[in-house]
């Protein structure tokens, strides 16, 4: 059965390219990549091992890797 040829999805386009970095944007990378870092010390300090600070860090790096996403994104 042949494909059919579906449209062009701009997000998907962007979603999936790799984005080579632009001025002023590694500075950015690396000072939202420090603040998480002492937020995750902070959360390594004050919370008791557990899952829940599992997901809390979990959460930290999916956070990060989002931020990050954002700025060449957009």
């Amino acid at each position: 059965m042949p494909q059919q040829k579906k449209s062009i999805n701009p997000q998907f386009e962007n979603s999936f390219m790799y984005h080579a970095p632009k001025e002023g944007q590694p500075e950015k990378y690396e000072v939202s990549r420090e603040k998480m870092k002492e937020l995750a010390y902070l959360i390594d300090d004050l919370c008791p091992n557990s899952r829940e600070k599992s997901v809390a860090m979990t959460n930290l790096e999916t956070a990060i890797f989002w931020a990050n996403a954002s700025i060449p994104r957009n």
